[in-house]
C-alpha cells in the first residue's frame, strides 16, 4: 500500500514538474508569449518617444530655433524622456523575467505585480502630464508667441474649455483600454499561467 503511495506521488510530481516545464517554455520564449510581447511594446515605445522630438525638429529645418527655443517643446521632450526611463526600467523587468527559471514562482509573482503597479502609475502619470500640457497650452501665450496658439486663444474660453475636457475625457477612458491591450492583457495572461504552476 504505502509503495503504491509512493508511486503515485512520484507520477504526481512528475506531471507537475513537466507542466512547470511547459509554462515557463511559454512564458520565456524569445519571439512569442506574454513576456516577448511586453518586451515588444517597451521597445517600441523607447523607440517611438526618442524620434517624436527629432520629428517635431525635422518638421522646422526651415527655422531650427523656433522650436529650440519654445517652451512647449522643452516640455514636450521632458515628457518624452521620462516615458523612455519609465519604458526602460519596465523593459528591465520584463527581461529578468524572461531568464528566471521555474524554481522561482514567488519571485515571477513579485516581478509582475511589480508591473501592474507600474502600468497603474503610468496611467495616472499620463493624465498628470495632459493636464500640465494643457495648463502649459493657456499659460505660455503670455510667455511667449506662436501664431497656433495664438489663433486658439483668440476662441472662446468655453470652446477651449470645452475642447479640453473632452480630451480628458477621452484620456481617461481611451487611454486606459489602449494601455489594457499593449500591456494589461500580456500580464493578465502571465498571472493565469503562473497560478497553474505548482
Amino acid at each position: 500500500m504505502e509503495l503504491d503511495d509512493l508511486k503515485q506521488t512520484w507520477k504526481q510530481s512528475e506531471t507537475n514538474k513537466n507542466i512547470n516545464t511547459d509554462i515557463m517554455n511559454m512564458i520565456q520564449h524569445k519571439t512569442y508569449g506574454p513576456i516577448a510581447a511586453l518586451k515588444k511594446e517597451f521597445r517600441k515605445q523607447i523607440i517611438v518617444m526618442c524620434l517624436l522630438p527629432m520629428l517635431l525638429i525635422f518638421t522646422n529645418l526651415d527655422d531650427i530655433f523656433k522650436p529650440l527655443t519654445s517652451i512647449l517643446f522643452w516640455a514636450y521632450v521632458l515628457l518624452c524622456a521620462g516615458i523612455v526611463v519609465f519604458a526602460y526600467f519596465n523593459y528591465r523587468i520584463a527581461n529578468r523575467m524572461s531568464v528566471m527559471d521555474e524554481s522561482i514562482k514567488p519571485n515571477l509573482e513579485k516581478q509582475v505585480n511589480t508591473l501592474e503597479t507600474r502600468i497603474q502609475w503610468k496611467i495616472i502619470g499620463l493624465r498628470i502630464a495632459l493636464i500640465f500640457l494643457i495648463m502649459l497650452t493657456e499659460i505660455v501665450p503670455y510667455i511667449q508667441h506662436y501664431s497656433m496658439l495664438d489663433k486658439w486663444h483668440s476662441l472662446s474660453p468655453f470652446i477651449r474649455f470645452s475642447s479640453y475636457a473632452a480630451l480628458l475625457l477621452f484620456q481617461y477612458f481611451v487611454g486606459r483600454k489602449v494601455i489594457y491591450r499593449k500591456f494589461g492583457s500580456h500580464l493578465a495572461y502571465l498571472k493565469d499561467l503562473i497560478r497553474e504552476m505548482d
